[in-house]
């Protein structure tokens, strides 16, 4: 039986478990096969902390786009400080960001919606594909009420274009409950979450968000669209 054709059976022993349990049983059932991408937001530090005080088998590693914030480099160093626990950095290839520069100038993301896809796909996508590959499970930190457009995801979902099982084990939390388990398990974040920024991404697309304002407001705030990178393509 394969990978996918395995999913409804996953799917079942999954529901009922705790998103430690998940983990644990995951890692064990696919042993080496299961990697988790933190962007160092506030829900993958929560995964982070997850893996490492339960001496989880799962390899971590952060996508560097060569745009991120000062802030989000020196989460990352603490981090591993904290937790002992080296986090794979994956970096785009030097060609493509060369050749993308050269298409688009450094900051041709803000032209179109076109052109910025086009960066986060050599700085984020292709990374991303590369790590995933021969690989079975996917960790992410998505939330269903990060947005719209993840609303209706399930814990684990196949993902077409990496042929892999996603497992999103904080899926049904709510961010006041996540804020209250990184209070409670002293959780290193970043100061920018107390800034106003939500959602963290590269600096030049990500701005501080106002009261009331969605949480993916601030991701690629000059542009109307489903404010989503491509990573968690549906």
């Amino acid at each position: 039986m394969s990978l996918q054709e395995n999913l409804h059976d996953l799917r079942e022993k999954i529901d009922g478990l705790s998103p430690v349990e998940g983990l644990l049983f995951l890692s064990d059932l696919f042993r080496g096969k299961v990697v988790f991408s933190t962007s160092l937001g506030q829900e993958d530090q929560v995964i982070t902390q997850m893996i490492a005080d339960n001496l989880i088998p799962i390899h971590i590693f952060s996508l560097d786009t060569g745009r991120l914030f000062p802030e989000t480099l020196d989460l990352l160093a603490r981090t591993e400080s904290k937790y002992k626990k080296r986090i794979d950095l994956r970096y785009p290839e030097r060609s493509s960001v060369e050749q993308l520069v050269k298409d688009h100038g450094i900051n041709g993301f803000y032209e179109s919606i076109e052109h910025r896809k086009s960066c986060c796909f050599v700085r984020k996508v292709e990374p991303l594909q590369k790590a995933l590959l021969g690989n079975c499970i996917w960790v992410t930190g998505l939330r269903a009420e990060q947005s719209p457009n993840r609303s209706d995801m399930r814990k684990l979902e196949w993902d077409e274009t990496n042929g892999i099982i996603k497992y999103n084990p904080l899926l049904d939390w709510s961010y006041e409950q996540m804020l209250q388990y990184i209070d409670e398990k002293k959780i290193p974040y970043n100061p920018l979450h107390d800034k106003g920024f939500i959602s963290i991404g590269c600096a030049p697309c990500t701005r501080a968000i106002s009261e009331g304002e969605d949480p993916r407001a601030g991701r690629w705030w000059w542009e109307d669209s489903k404010k989503e990178c491509g990573l968690h393509a549906r």
